[in-house]
């Protein structure tokens, strides 16, 4: 009986590994299926000797499942730790190397079993008769398998598209959320108050410093309503600017206290206003008295890659259309986008906790 042609390789094509026994189940009925055309089209004769015919369909199905598991694992493998998205030369080097080298792996051993089944020595896996055996199959092999990873990248492409597009749209209505609480009628007018208070206290320098912290929270909100990332160095200026207007009003009723080395907060970003839409909501969400101050404490673990926003928590009654909770919704989903590390929201001994992660570019 004449050795089946080896060109049955070209089921290396790649068939999800991974998945439900439901997934798998149909992936070996398909295998099944290819591996008996092809031991008819491959060896025609066989179908006279059921002998022949076993043995020919048990080579198919070996180089047919052999480089299916190969192909396979080296996407499961190659998706969990090199994207396309993100690195698409340093994957394809890697397809091209595990494509080729899981192959010819596949292809010599399962000759080999052949081999010694035949009783013939191992040593004609390297005579010249043999490279026919291999070489051809392998290039059959390695033209599908290109063909499965080049879908494998597409589908990769598509899904960092449709992210990134889903990103531009969160990311847009938290701008316009943003912008949209600072020209709030409520934030202008208890400004307003304020500055009127240090006119009338006849307390000039005072109120030109009111006037440019004003003036530095709107032009970064309208400066960075267009970035994705603003430095955090930038972003903890930008707090302080705001608390500077909240604190000009409020008085001693509100104690902040951030605790973040410059130096710290150099190699990192986040999105922008997210400080401040955490800050806001604490003043938003909690009473504040002269008497018993409103206690907000930023920190930095610069290991963890992480801001803390704690406060105590003292609820205040708000009006129904002010309880809508979108601003940290909303950030939640941007940094769904941004970085595998969630935005955590706690609660730890009677104080209101929020984990913001840093991003490093």
């Amino acid at each position: 009986m004449a050795q089946p042609n080896s060109s049955s390789l070209f089921t290396g094509g790649y068939l999800p590994i991974s998945g439900s026994w439901v997934s798998k189940w149909k992936a070996l009925r398909i295998l099944l299926l290819i591996s008996a055309v092809l031991t008819v089209l491959l060896n025609p004769g066989s179908l006279t000797s059921a002998k022949a015919l076993a043995i020919t369909f048990a080579i198919t199905f070996a180089y047919s499942g052999g480089l299916w598991f190969v192909n396979g694992y080296a996407v499961d493998w190659l998706n969990s730790r090199v994207s396309w998205a993100e690195r698409p030369l340093r994957r394809l080097l890697l397809t091209l190397a595990t494509a080729v080298g899981g192959s010819v792996a596949v292809i010599v051993l399962i000759q080999a079993a052949f081999l010694t089944l035949m009783g013939d020595s191992l040593a004609l896996l390297w005579s010249p008769r043999m490279y026919g055996q291999v070489l051809v199959p392998l290039a059959v092999t390695i033209i599908i398998s290109l063909f499965n990873h080049s879908r494998s990248f597409f589908m990769s492409w598509r899904a960092a598209a449709v992210r990134a597009e889903r990103l531009e749209k969160e990311t847009a209505i938290a701008r316009l959320d943003s912008l949209r609480r600072q020209v709030d009628p409520h934030f202008l007018f208890n400004s307003l108050n304020a500055l009127t208070s240090l006119v009338e206290e006849n307390d000039p320098a005072r109120a030109v410093r009111f006037i440019r912290q004003l003036s530095q929270v709107y032009r970064y909100v309208l400066d960075s309503e267009s970035q994705e990332l603003v430095p955090l160095a930038e972003e903890v200026r930008f707090a302080e600017s705001y608390l500077y207007l909240q604190k000009t009003r409020l008085g001693d009723a509100l104690a902040v206290e951030m605790d973040l080395p410059p130096a710290a907060v150099a190699p990192f970003f986040v999105p922008p206003l997210a400080l401040q839409l955490l800050l806001e909501n604490v003043i938003k969400h909690n009473t504040a008295f002269q008497a018993d101050p409103l206690r907000v404490r930023v920190t930095l673990d610069a290991a963890a890659h992480t801001l803390t926003v704690r406060n105590m928590r003292r609820p205040r009654r708000l009006a129904p259309e002010e309880k809508s909770g979108l601003g940290l919704k909303n950030l939640a989903a941007r940094y769904s986008f941004l970085s595998s590390k969630p935005l955590v929201v706690s609660e730890e001994a009677g104080e209101f906790v929020v984990t913001l992660p840093l991003l490093v570019i």
